[in-house]
């Protein structure tokens, strides 16, 4: 779309159900009158001719009574009418008519000649009133544009081959005529009386339309608009200058320019819209109201310049380019004395009143509005009877599978309702995709489906989302307003994970602090104790469908619950259901000021380790997808080999070339059975990355005493991406993000705000950035730093460091002075092992093993 439009001068719609095309318009001092001005002729396919002369009162008005001179029905369809001096013993400019089996001359006299091309590809010539002669254009199959250029003395034409073809007028007079196609052999020999194209250019499309234009005495341009291109060629067929187009053109009309040497041409499009070139440079784009299959520029009513265009349904229209200017002044407001305090008491009560929205609302304030669709959903407590689980890929001989009922409830009449479900991988749902119609309002819709566990190992989250996407129609817009609401849902822990004996060994542990008496496990995992003796209600194992085992204990003394397990990352599960739990324990016995904490070490070097594995599979897959590569580079060129030796007439030895072509192809086999391998390995990598990195943000806010705002700009950094690709992965978006942080709200100085970051992310060498802005991160949050979206860090507090926290250098000098100490480090081990000669560390006591 342009932003400027062509002003309308003039206008006026041409009869009922009429066509018209690109021959049908002409302008020109039809009457011979003295004042010069041009007249308006137009041709209809019904065989109406009408000629006006516009004279409007003000700019836009339609055509009135007075402006027509002339409206005639011919009776035959109008192909083309032209205005010349075709009638021989007068001066005066006469009326040619083509109709589709004859041409009518009306009142024209004058010296040009007239040639018609006809369906059949014959060129027929009249000299005045007479009939010259006729001529076949030579491998003729469709007519195409043709246009006489008066400096060479020829015709120029696009023939079927999408070929400029250039015929002089000279060779069209002396060759055989067409009352004679069969050429003798004496005509053969004679070279006059055979028909040679001048010059020939192939432009490898077909045209709409030629023109042909002399800007000054020497020299003129051949200009032709094709489907796709517009050319300017010289006249000996050379190209001067081509545009290619990205829109599909109607019609054109090229004219001399005010610039020395250049050429200005209109293009109209199927867009509606006109353009003006000079040369090739786009100088103007307008808007028309309706599709140009002719344009004309002329001198109306003392008006020059005027640009007449015509539609195919009989929109003609005169306009000229520019904008008006806006008229319009705003009326005097009535003055008044100002009482400047009561606008700084209004001027603080808005700013307070903006100040409150954006804290509350963020940056997109939110309406108040009654919902036009309540969603919610219901997580069945029970198993299925019948399991819906399907191309699991689980040890275990029966997977079960748990029912999600989602209820929709609209209150006003809604269209294109869908409902999307998603959970994360590898659960997996029996459908996750619904289609509802709400054409009345107060209906209730539901919506059942199974989920289950799809593969061996465990899932980050248990959480899952409905989301319902609708439009809601209104008054000004009936296709409706597109709004979204979700629900969350949670999924349970049973369905991963069945009861088993707990394990008194373990190699990760992570301790969990409260601040009230602790309570029984059988009374939070009710079906999940695997012994019902008062002895063990401290201790429960759970074991994951993925084959490993976590055992949660209870202290009997103290507040503290103990999680462990093989696998650092399956954890994160257990802990959190545990927290959650104890909550919602806590708030059904009315206590509000119940809290977790906890006091251990950073686990940050389980969580290396799991950064390490995934950087790993990463780069594995980098490097076969370049040898998968290679090999497939190499197996097409062998194949090119063996196709040109069997194609050869004279074959040669293959020198093993198909030995070589069968390992290649068993190589490239091979390869990309280890890409999808390497794919499948990176997934379930990315995944229990995502589990560490939620237990990770869960222990430092846990350590810190985060806000959930905070715990949120944590989660925002950690975990960018739902999926890990090798274009972008998590490594670099992540010390991306925390890179920020410690740039902005982290900052030790202004200093440190001033740094720029690299806008671009790429795969990095290694993972040693990330893990030293991962610790630097742990660091800064220990010495009181505050984690906000703004530059404006809090001040430092005094904050009570974890056990086995020590300082972590943040400059050469401090990193220096660690290197001469190394007994001062940053205590990453596994929590607590075996290091049972310090008792500060000690982070449970009581626990019956």
């Amino acid at each position: 779309m342009s932003l400027f439009k062509a002003r309308n001068w003039w206008s006026t719609i041409l009869g009922e159900k009429e066509e018209f095309d690109h021959g049908c318009l002409c302008l020109a001092n039809v009457d011979n009158s003295g004042n010069g001005q041009d007249k308006i002729i137009v041709g209809s396919f019904m065989g109406y001719l009408r000629i006006f002369s516009p004279h409007p009162t003000k700019t836009g008005d339609g055509a009135q009574a007075a402006d027509m001179l002339l409206e005639v029905d011919l009776r035959d369809p109008v192909l083309q009418v032209e205005v010349g001096k075709f009638v021989s013993g007068t001066e005066m400019l006469h009326l040619a008519v083509l109709h589709s089996r004859k041409l009518c001359v009306y009142s024209v006299s004058g010296r040009d000649l007239i040639c018609i091309q006809s369906i059949d590809g014959m060129l027929m010539v009249f000299e005045q009133e007479s009939y010259a002669f006729g001529r076949f254009l030579p491998s003729f199959l469709l007519p195409g544009p043709l246009a006489y250029s008066s400096r060479t003395d020829s015709f120029i034409t696009v023939s079927s081959c999408r070929q400029v073809e250039s015929y002089k007028y000279q060779v069209l007079a002396f060759a055989t005529d067409a009352d004679k196609r069969q050429e003798t052999d004496q005509q053969k020999l004679g070279s006059g009386k055979r028909l040679v194209v001048d010059w020939t250019l192939n432009i490898g499309e077909q045209a709409l339309d030629i023109c042909i234009v002399s800007f000054n005495q020497s020299a003129s341009s051949v200009f032709v608009l094709g489907e796709r291109n517009f050319f300017c060629l010289k006249d000996n067929g050379q190209i001067r200058f081509m545009k290619k187009l990205d829109w599909s053109p109607s019609c054109f009309l090229p004219y001399c320019s005010v610039s020395e040497g250049t050429i200005n041409t209109l293009i109209g499009n199927h867009n509606s819209i006109l353009h003006i070139y000079q040369d090739v440079t786009l100088k103007w784009a307008t808007q028309l109201p309706h599709i140009p299959v002719a344009v004309r520029v002329g001198c109306l009513h003392d008006l020059k310049g005027v640009i007449v265009t015509l539609s195919d349904d009989g929109h003609l229209q005169c306009s000229y380019l520019g904008t008006d200017p806006s008229l319009f002044q705003a009326p005097n407001v009535e003055s008044r004395e100002l009482n400047y305090d009561e606008l700084d008491v209004e001027m603080k009560e808005l700013q307070k009143i903006i100040k409150d929205v954006n804290k509350s609302q963020g940056v997109w304030p939110v309406t108040e509005r009654e919902d036009d669709l309540s969603v919610s959903v219901v997580v069945s407590p029970n198993f299925d009877s019948v399991s819906q689980a399907t191309d699991v890929e689980v040890g275990t001989d029966l997977v079960p599978s748990v029912t999600v009922k989602v209820t929709l409830q609209n209150r006003v009449v809604l269209q294109k309702v869908k409902l999307s479900v998603c959970v994360q991988p590898p659960l997996e749902l029996t459908c996750d995709q619904f289609t509802f119609e709400f054409m009345t309002p107060d209906l209730t819709r539901t919506a059942s489906f199974s989920a289950y566990l799809k593969r061996s190992y465990t899932p980050s989250e248990l959480e899952g989302k409905a989301v319902v996407s609708y439009s809601r129609p209104t008054d000004r817009n009936p296709d409706g307003i597109p709004r979204v609401i979700q629900c969350k849902f949670r999924l349970p822990l049973k369905l991963i994970c069945l009861p088993c004996q707990p394990s008194k060994t373990a190699s990760h542990k992570v301790t969990i602090d409260t601040n009230k008496s602790p309570v029984s496990l059988l009374g939070l995992f009710p079906g999940f104790a695997s012994q019902s003796d008062d002895d063990q209600v401290n201790v429960m194992g759970f074991h994951f469908l993925g084959g490993s085992q976590v055992t949660l204990l209870a202290s009997k003394t103290s507040q503290r619950y103990r999680i462990q397990s093989e696998q650092f990352e399956d954890l994160w599960l257990i802990t959190s259901e545990l927290i959650l739990r104890l909550q919602e324990y806590f708030e059904k016995q009315g206590v509000k000021d119940f809290a977790c904490s906890f006091s251990g070490s950073m686990p940050l070097q389980e969580y290396f380790e799991l950064i390490d594995r995934h950087f790993e599979l990463r780069m594995n897959g980098e490097k076969l997808e370049e040898l998968l590569s290679e090999r497939a580079v190499q197996f097409r060129a062998i194949q090119r080999r063996l196709l040109t030796r069997f194609k050869d007439k004279t074959p040669a030895p293959l020198q093993h070339l198909d030995t070589l072509l069968d390992g290649t192809y068993k190589q490239v086999i091979a390869l990309a059975d280890a890409v999808e391998e390497n794919q499948g390995s990176l997934f379930q990598s990315f995944t229990r990355l995502k589990s560490a990195t939620h237990l990770v943000i869960l222990l430092i806010g846990l350590w810190q005493k985060l806000s959930a705002d905070q715990i949120a700009i944590l989660e925002a950094a950690f975990l960018p991406l739902q999926e890990d690709t090798q274009e972008l992965g998590w490594e670099e978006t992540v010390d991306a993000a925390i890179s920020h942080l410690l740039k902005t709200c982290l900052s030790k100085s202004s200093k440190e705000q001033a740094l720029n970051l690299n806008s671009q992310l790429s795969i990095p060498k290694d993972t040693s950035q990330l893990k030293k802005h991962i610790t630097l991160l742990c660091d800064r949050l220990a010495k009181g730093g505050r984690l906000c979206l703004s530059t404006d860090a809090a001040a430092p507090q005094t904050m009570v460091m974890p056990g086995g926290c020590t300082t972590i250098p943040e400059s050469d000098l401090e990193e220096r002075s660690v290197e001469q100490d190394p007994t001062e480090q940053f205590t990453n081990h596994r929590h607590l092992t075996a290091d049972t000669s310090r008792p500060e560390v000690s982070p449970l006591q009581g626990v019956s093993e």
